[in-house]
């Protein structure tokens, strides 16, 4: 029988870093992959989970300005209680950078943008589902040639422990997953292959 105490201390299974860049690198070369290379975007950028990417809509990212926000409230989130904290994500410059892009061309397209609109929509205009946004996804990992299967929220684990490997302060990636106990955190903090790998190179020998 798997415990809580065996869950948080097995290491959270990633994409390795030249897997993520070349994620990012495939979808944001094709133009019918902009939208998902947004979504990766995200994810990797702001560790939102595929639900909460979906809920987004226009009013929640952009100002009235047309500017995508560097801090967003959450309306859609997972829930640890019956009375939940409202929840804030940062977005990186870069990440939004991509957002305005994505709105830019889809107004540009001459679609009637309101602040109930969608951020992610599918081809018939739709807000996409977290299944569509799944077998994208998977399309995605095929295409760029992955050896091994990732769920979508395999992204959101990548986030979390890329910014625990940049600060190595488990109390800021706690803050940055959102995470009520930094017990849940700890599963981030496991060093990677990558690490092992260039210690081992290093060694004496």
């Amino acid at each position: 029988m798997t415990t809580y105490a065996d869950s948080v201390s097995r290491p959270a299974r990633t994409l390795t870093e030249n897997e993520q860049r070349l994620l990012l690198k495939v979808t944001g070369q094709r133009l019918d992959g902009f939208r998902d290379h947004v979504i990766y975007s995200v994810a990797l950028g702001a560790g939102l989970r595929e639900h909460e990417i979906v809920a987004l809509n226009i009013g929640d990212v952009f100002d009235e300005a047309g500017h995508a926000r560097r801090r967003l409230r959450l309306r859609v989130f997972k829930r640890a209680s019956e009375d939940p904290a409202p929840q804030e994500v940062m977005l990186p410059d870069l990440v939004r950078a991509k957002l305005e892009k994505l709105i830019a061309s889809r107004r540009h397209a001459g679609e009637a943008l309101t602040p109930d609109t969608p951020i992610f929509v599918s081809r018939l205009g739709r807000r996409l589902s977290t299944r569509q946004l799944r077998r994208a996804f998977s399309v995605w990992q095929k295409r760029c040639g992955f050896d091994r299967h990732f769920s979508f929220h395999t992204l959101r684990h990548c986030a979390c422990t890329n910014v625990y490997r940049a600060s190595r302060d488990i109390r800021l990636t706690q803050r940055f997953a959102r995470h009520k106990s930094v017990l849940s955190t700890a599963i981030y903090t496991h060093p990677s292959d990558e690490e092992l790998l260039r210690s081992v190179q290093s060694l004496i020998c």
